[in-house]
């Protein structure tokens, strides 16, 4: 009966692949290598300071738009990295995560029938905001087995009907990392053609090798068209804090803001000093982090290596990709759901993040975020699997 009453527009709010597969990990005591969360805190200064806000009675709702020392830390934090200027009284917004930033963002912009262009594969919250506000998605393929944003394709879908860019990098699922160059026609494209770029860059700080996060607001007639989205959870290892934000003009984040207000209205009160500290005072530890995590990422190659796998390297994210066709597999899915029983490891295949499933189908991604001995322990497990004979 239940379905009877379910409204269209959330066709892609059920539950998530993430949710099946960490259930799956628990019911077979498997080494979670599927959902991106760290297994060690953020700096111990930033947990204490938590931990004294909610002694010091910080416990009630903070500001609608975030407590000030936040907002101006993450203004000054955005001028210190990458020159970007925002007022922290009327161009920053705090926000449930960035999930939160980015859902508020793609309701207060987009109408029903308005096309949103975003990179496929997608991360699954872009679907379900999407089809909440009634746009219509359009893809553009960093596919496999290079990953690599293919221009023309994006310059082909534009059309007069396209609201909202929405660009992600580094980019969840696949690793990828834009360079100047791309961005810079993306850019050209985004004006030419005359729409708001959302930009999710959850993942700004954590690059490998000669990567560079470059905002897309930094390019000549960007700032104004832009909305800058990132988050705390990723960059000091604290995801179920749920600290993010959003950046852009007075005029836009006033409209983010008006909608946020009405799905969380705020949270985090004990969080936000502590992430405000951390802004100010934790690129060292961010960048000893960052270092720590590219060994990780080395670490977990190397081993998928060792049982069959061929990684492509990420150049940033927690995540790793592997083509499992030489493990005999056609569909990561299957893949998936097989691993937990046969090895006692869990992934999240590809697909789910695609709307032309095909290009996802062989692909699984692998978190390596995971404390050395964890990442170890799934090698070894990994080591039952056998590539056909």
């Amino acid at each position: 009966m239940a379905s009877a009453w379910k409204a269209a527009r959330v066709k892609s709010a059920t539950t998530t692949i993430f949710a099946e597969m960490s259930a799956l990990a628990v019911a077979t005591s498997s080494v979670n290598l599927g959902q991106g969360f760290p297994d060690t805190d953020g700096p111990d200064f930033m947990v204490e300071a938590a931990r004294k806000a909610i002694a010091n009675g910080v416990n009630q709702y903070p500001p609608g738009r975030g407590i000030a020392v936040l907002r101006q830390a993450i203004a000054a934090h955005s001028d210190r990295h990458y020159g970007l200027d925002y007022d922290p009284d009327t161009e920053v917004v705090v926000t449930t995560g960035a999930t939160e930033a980015l859902a508020a963002a793609i309701l207060a912009f987009v109408d029903p029938g308005d096309e949103v262009i975003a990179l496929e594969p997608f991360y699954d919250s872009y679907a379900a905001s999407i089809d909440l506000a009634g746009g219509v998605r359009v893809g553009v393929g960093l596919f496999g087995p290079d990953f690599a944003l293919d221009l023309a394709e994006l310059e082909a879908a534009f059309t007069p009907r396209t609201k909202v860019l929405l660009i992600n990098s580094p980019h969840n699922p696949t690793g990828t990392v834009l360079g100047r160059a791309e961005l810079a026609e993306i850019a050209e494209m985004a004006i030419r053609h005359d729409v708001l770029v959302i930009c999710d860059e959850v993942y700004e700080h954590l690059i490998f090798d000669d990567a560079e996060h470059i905002p897309l607001a930094t390019f000549p007639g960007m700032r104004e068209r832009t909305v800058r989205i990132s988050s705390s959870g990723k960059t000091f290892s604290a995801t179920g804090w749920k600290i993010g934000w959003a950046m852009s003009t007075p005029e836009l984040i006033g409209e983010i803001t008006a909608v946020k207000q009405f799905l969380t209205y705020v949270s985090g009160a004990p969080f936000q000093p502590a992430i405000a500290l951390a802004l100010d005072n934790g690129d060292a530890w961010v960048k000893q982090a960052r270092s720590d995590l590219q060994q990780k990422r080395d670490r977990l190659a190397a081993g998928l290596r060792s049982v069959g796998l061929q990684p492509v390297l990420p150049r940033g994210t927690y995540f790793m990709t592997t083509d499992v066709t030489s493990l005999g597999y056609a569909d990561g899915v299957e893949f998936c759901r097989d691993l937990p029983n046969r090895c006692q490891v869990v992934a999240i295949p590809h697909q789910v993040f695609y709307d032309r499933v095909d290009h996802g189908k062989p692909y699984v991604r692998w978190a390596f975020c995971k404390q050395d001995h964890v990442i170890d322990e799934a090698v070894r497990r990994l080591g039952r699997l056998s590539p056909p004979e």
